[in-house]
């Protein structure tokens, strides 16, 4: 069984939570069979365990881009702000206080590899600031959100410039290991409307819903890593491993291929092939 990548930037290898045991022969709902056996193919684990400060840099950073862009972004934010080594070893709190003073331009030319960086620059040392403000720091942030109630803390989160509802998630999961986390990125979102698990119109709140409703609260974050993985190795959005045959695809049997016409090998957004 292959090791989590280092580059889910968000959790990562290093990144909390511990190993975590399924047992497939027990899903109640199609969604949780789905991530029985998409642990059959990759790591199990439950999250937490993330400094909640350095996991919401992290996920800013990765936004709207890859986490191998994202990775050396955040280890010259590190080198230069943090603990000089360009590892997450030392002060989260000195690390809050670096960024909410740093020079925005001097950041965005750090970040630069992670895209978007002069408006994700003026996120993280707004975010930065707002913390050390609210929260005296990284560290009262982390226990606001290790031990607050997940909905405050959700809202909480949101209510910071540039946290959508996948950030604020994020932190949720990696930092404060809530179960019940079901984070939706763009890949999450495309395959369970793909597969059938939510409607093919739904929104990534909606997708949210149903698989959090559906997909038990200890495998939830498991899930959401290891859909990405599912996405970035078969279920790709311009074309699924299922258009080579059903031999292709280890979750064919569970999928309802949404948009996906094999006859002719086209493949549509789910919305468009529901309306």
């Amino acid at each position: 069984m292959p090791e989590e990548p280092a580059e889910n930037i968000s959790g990562g290898s290093a990144g909390g939570g511990v190993e975590a045991e399924f047992d497939p022969a027990t899903a109640g709902t199609r969604a949780e069979a789905v991530v029985d056996e998409l642990g059959e193919l990759y790591w199990r684990k439950a999250y937490g365990g993330r400094d909640a400060f350095t996991c919401l840099v992290r996920t800013i950073l990765s936004q709207n881009t890859s986490d191998v862009a994202s990775q050396p972004a955040h280890d010259g934010l590190m080198a230069r702000y943090g603990d000089g080594d360009g590892t997450d070893a030392g002060s989260d709190d000195d690390l809050a206080l670096s960024l909410a003073d740093a020079e925005r331009s001097v950041l965005a030319e750090t970040i630069r590899s992670a895209g978007l960086y002069n408006q994700k620059s003026e996120m993280i040392v707004g975010a930065a600031a707002e913390i050390v403000e609210e929260f005296g720091g990284a560290a009262g942030f982390d226990a606001f959100v290790r031990e607050e109630d997940p909905t405050a803390v959700r809202d909480r989160l949101l209510e910071i410039r540039g946290v959508g509802p996948k950030t604020a998630d994020c932190v949720l999961l990696f930092a404060g290991g809530r179960g019940g986390v079901f984070p939706v990125d763009t890949h999450v979102h495309r395959i369970a409307r793909r597969m059938g698990l939510a409607p093919a119109d739904a929104d990534h709140e909606a997708v949210r819903e149903h698989l959090e409703r559906d997909v038990p609260a200890e495998k939830c974050g498991f899930g959401h890593t290891a859909m990405i993985q599912f996405g970035r190795e078969y279920c790709t959005a311009r074309k699924p491993a299922c258009l080579d045959g059903p031999e292709a695809c280890p979750l064919y049997d569970r999928c309802d291929r949404v948009g996906v016409d094999e006859l002719d090998g086209t493949v549509v957004d789910p919305a468009e092939a529901a309306d």
